[in-house]
């Protein structure tokens, strides 16, 4: 069967406060049908409060009798995709996880029972508060598995009457898991997917014997040019060419997170301006419309499938009801590079390739043609519908000239359609002022807006006990070190603004609340984030509940610039201004 996608983790945290009416445009172009990249899957990452490489996201459960189904904004964006996709296929899988379930380790697997409870109260909680049901779950992204929490996981699905809940496996390389399937019959007969990152289009031969779907469980993650679009075309087509993939699921849906982070602008379009309402539809957007406007999950790939004499790979699909889709891509090895893995040398040049239709595809009479050529922009179509191919005269036989760098789709269905809104508002800088006093009743969203809380959760918090001005906070509600996905760094820190700005003055009410060892900071010119951000520089102004303050210049608090003993104590409001200038030069004396 085909399919294809897309997903997310703390890569949609500036999506949420876009205003009306662009947020809704943004979610078309992404997921509603036969518009833009009508995305048949949507993948996001269980919560877990840890660093999963742009930021946090929080979990369901911070501590042991905590659950909440209304943090971070995974359920809302799965709400937004259903509401325009109701057939779209689900995928939850957890990065990090709260510090709780590791009982002192930073390890998930030290209670197995516990962990897959946790997954599927998730499961169970996106039903009962949502109505979202989940159709995949992972296991643990890009680290070990543990056969027996498989096990146990589909055990407690299965009693809590999820049967329909399938299970995907490992999220990681395709070697050690289609091995142990192979070798255990009971993990072979829970393990419905084999999901391996990106394969650079090939599997291997013990997964292809387990007969289980393959996926390309996460892949694409390049810059979202006309290079990375080239990549997004080749892949799609070429891991079923080459590796029988019948998914492809690209990191990251949408590149909403400042882009100075990580693999900025690595998704498939860009809305990373909240600000300005400003949104780029990026040419991946396009790509994907080839496939996913053309064909379903359920279709099936036919044996003909394959690459071209001169470079370049076809693909056909059918509902098994008569209709037929053909997807043919011509990406050169300079214009479709992924960011991973390396990609060996191969030649693409002009060529004709001739089709015929065979069988009870002799009767078609006519395909609807569409077409992308990517580069050079006087040459550049995105997505453009041609004249169709009538076929009654020829026997079913038709000839394209094919250049470098061309997609094309050939298809019985007349549904496509290059969907278009009038063009977002013109990208403008963050504010130069800006502030906010947290001052909302009932929040929509559990974070404040343009807050991208890089380690630690920060949430909102009304202050019952604080009737004044403090009534309304934002507070970090971590009490422990998550299980951690990456580095997380030893302090936790929230970062908004321009990343650019170096004159600039923060200044923020704050309240202490562990007396004696707590502490807390305001900083400015923090030069890096996400995955990063143990090693973060800056200014860093610190006050602590031991009466003492701190100026440093990283986030680790190595680089002492200032120090000293300050009337300072915990369970009082404080107000810290920082102001930070270019220093004028220095006269030689």
């Amino acid at each position: 069967t085909g399919f294809m996608v897309a997903n997310l983790w703390a890569t949609s945290r500036l999506l949420v406060n876009y205003p009306e009416p662009y947020r809704s445009q943004i979610l078309d172009y992404l997921f509603k049908p036969n518009f833009g990249a009508s995305l048949h899957i949507l993948k996001v990452e269980i919560g877990g409060d840890g660093q999963t490489t742009d930021g946090t996201e929080p979990s369901h459960m911070h501590y042991a009798l905590d659950e909440n189904y209304f943090r971070g904004y995974e359920w809302w964006l799965m709400k937004e995709a259903k509401k325009r996709n109701p057939n779209i296929t689900l995928i939850g899988l957890p990065w990090s996880f709260p510090g709780w379930l590791g009982k002192g380790f930073d390890w998930p697997y030290v209670n197995l029972q516990l962990t897959a409870y946790y997954v599927v109260t998730w499961i169970v909680g996106a039903k009962r508060y949502h109505d979202l049901d989940i159709d995949y779950i992972g296991i643990w992204n890009e680290r070990s598995y543990n056969a027996n929490y498989i096990k146990i996981l589909r055990k407690m699905l299965n009693s809590q009457g999820l049967q329909r809940v399938k299970i995907i496996a490992s999220d990681n390389l395709w070697e050690s898991i289609s091995a142990a399937m192979l070798l255990d019959a009971e993990l072979f007969k829970v393990v419905d997917v084999i999901g391996a990152h990106y394969p650079g289009t090939h599997s291997v031969k013990d997964a292809r014997l387990t007969g289980k779907k393959l996926w390309s469980s996460e892949d694409f993650s390049t810059l979202n040019s006309d290079t990375g679009a080239g990549c997004w075309g080749r892949i799609l087509n070429q891991n079923y060419v080459n590796g029988y993939m019948t998914s492809t699921i690209a990191w990251n849906l949408v590149a909403s997170y400042y882009e100075q982070l990580p693999y900025g602008r690595c998704g498939l379009m860009t809305a990373q301006e909240p600000w300005s309402g400003h949104y780029v539809v990026e040419s991946p957007v396009w790509v994907s419309a080839h496939t996913t406007q053309f064909t379903q999950p359920g279709w099936y790939y036919l044996k003909t499938v394959g690459h071209l004499e001169k470079g370049g790979s076809y693909v056909a699909l059918t509902d098994g009801l008569g209709n037929l889709t053909i997807i043919i891509e011509t990406m050169s090895h300079k214009h479709s590079k992924c960011i991973r893995p390396f990609l060996p040398y191969f030649n693409v040049s002009q060529q004709f390739a001739t089709f015929v239709l065979k069988g009870s595809f002799s009767e078609i009479p006519e395909l609807q043609v569409w077409y992308t050529k990517l580069g050079k922009t006087s040459e550049r179509f995105l997505f453009k519908q041609l004249d169709s191919l009538w076929l009654l005269d020829s026997n079913g036989s038709f000839t394209l000239k094919l250049q470098e760098d061309e997609l094309f789709t050939l298809t019985t269905l007349t549904t496509g359609r290059k969907g278009s809104y009038l063009p977002p508002p013109k990208s403008q800088r963050f504010p130069s002022t800006y502030k906010d006093d947290f001052n909302v009743d009932y929040p929509f969203f559990s974070e404040a807006p343009n807050f991208a809380d890089q380690t630690g959760v920060f949430e909102y918090f009304t202050n019952m006990e604080d009737p004044g001005e403090h009534h309304f906070t934002l507070r970090q509600v971590l009490n422990q070190r998550p299980i951690t996905w990456a580095a997380d760094a030893s302090n936790t820190i929230s970062i908004i603004g321009d990343y650019n700005w170096t004159n600039l003055t923060i200044k923020c009410d704050v309240y202490i609340e562990t007396p004696d060892t707590g502490g807390v900071f305001i900083a400015g010119r923090v030069n890096k984030g996400g995955i990063l951000i143990r090693s973060a520089r800056g200014i860093f102004f610190w006050i602590f509940a031991n009466g003492s303050y701190r100026v440093t210049g990283d986030l680790a608090g190595w680089i002492i610039y200032a120090l000293g003993h300050v009337e300072v104590t915990a369970k009082t409001w404080y107000t810290l201004t920082l102001t930070i200038k270019v220093a004028g030069r220095r006269k030689k004396t």
